[in-house]
């Protein structure tokens, strides 16, 4: 079983200051897996129309969470002018990795004109919103200025939904790791296009 890691940062260095053998050890990789997420919705707050689709978007991920599809939680507070690092209007909603990759689909299908800041949640802020993050739909320029480079702990965020860096659920063993990881080589082996 993976030891899960509370304490520090999954990502407890620059990723140059890894080694090769490091990024190829299934151990290494797993203890240091991102668990928690934050897509940031940004808006013209000039724009009646940007912020009402925002909203729309709000309510429609508040809509599908409730309906089970999957775990999202936005903040109450939506931002209607610049705040910290964002430069427009904005609201956060945070998701566990467990609906990583549904939230995700669901925004770029989704985002229209709204553009969509991803970062992971670390203990290292200043990474985390520059070369950890990822965009859906046009960039914004993101202010590191007033970011932390480093925290205590990682920032857990809704512990009393066990998910994320909360999560009790066992983890896959080594053993079954290694099984899965064979049956999938051998499935490949069939498939003409895939390395």
């Amino acid at each position: 079983m993976v030891t899960r890691r509370t304490d520090l940062s999954p990502h407890s260095g620059p990723v140059s200051a890894r080694t090769i053998e490091e990024m190829k050890d299934p151990s290494f990789v797993l203890a240091n897996e991102v668990k928690e997420w934050h897509f940031h919705i940004y808006f013209n707050t000039s724009s009646p129309s940007q912020r009402a689709a925002a909203l729309n978007l709000r309510d429609a991920v508040l809509a599908l969470r409730k309906a089970g599809v999957f775990a999202a939680v936005p903040l109450k507070r939506v931002n209607t002018a610049p705040i910290g690092p964002h430069p427009a209007g904005s609201y956060e909603i945070w998701v566990p990795r467990e609906s990583f990759a549904a939230v995700f689909s669901f925004l770029a299908l989704n985002h229209g004109t709204l553009s969509v800041l991803v970062h992971p949640l670390t203990r290292e802020e200043v990474a985390d919103h520059s070369t950890r993050k990822a965009w859906i739909g046009e960039p914004w320029p993101v202010l590191l200025d007033v970011l932390d480079e480093a925290k205590e702990k990682v920032p857990l965020q809704y512990p009393s939904l066990g998910l994320g860096y909360s999560s009790t659920a066992p983890e896959m063993s080594k053993e079954e790791r290694e099984r899965w990881g064979a049956e999938l080589e051998e499935k490949v082996k069939g498939e003409e296009d895939a390395a």
